[in-house]
């Protein structure tokens, strides 16, 4: 099974998906923004773009990696990764469903102050113009089909420990 934690940046989901894999049994996380910066390291570059997701590959790799992790070692996969594209979220779905894997697409929401605040504030990385531009595409695609295709776990007033078990007790129950 995959525990699928979507939406923006700041919303949580790497912070989240590390507890959430330490309250399901048998799980790990998978992070597939790493597939993008194996794409990235490429020489010379694959074609320009403002996104690793528009490359087909990306899309195609996150699949089979998950499926060939899954071959091993069994158990869950908790993949934090924001996919706006109702395309790509399509291809990637429909990918997993064709090996027969269960997905639990969860949505990490949150407010547009608060992940503006998130984002400004991030310790870690710093403000990001790159996560800052993502905002009124989330907001716009949460709209027309991200929030239809999810279980929304609104994070605004949540700790990443109680959104997690949020999650967690969805997918044990």
């Amino acid at each position: 099974m995959i525990v699928w934690l979507n939406g923006t940046h700041g919303a949580g989901k790497t912070t989240t998906s590390a507890l959430v894999q330490q309250l399901i049994p048998d799980s790990r996380v998978f992070d597939a923004e790493k597939v993008g910066e194996t794409l990235m390291d490429i020489t010379p570059g694959l074609p320009e773009t403002d996104n690793f997701q528009h490359w087909p590959p990306w899309r195609q790799l996150v699949v089979e990696t998950a499926r060939r992790i899954l071959d091993y070692t069994g158990g869950t996969l908790v993949m934090p990764m924001t996919v706006l594209v109702e395309q790509y979220w399509r291809e990637i779905n429909t990918g997993l469903a064709h090996h027969a894997i269960p997905v639990r697409h969860f949505v990490l929401h949150a407010d547009q102050h608060t992940l503006r605040r998130r984002i400004e504030g991030d310790t870690l990385l710093g403000p990001s113009p790159f996560r800052l531009k993502y905002l009124e595409s989330y907001t716009e695609e949460a709209r027309i089909w991200l929030h239809n295709e999810a279980e929304v776990i609104d994070t605004t007033h949540l700790t990443p420990a109680q959104a997690a078990l949020r999650i967690a007790d969805a997918v044990n129950s």
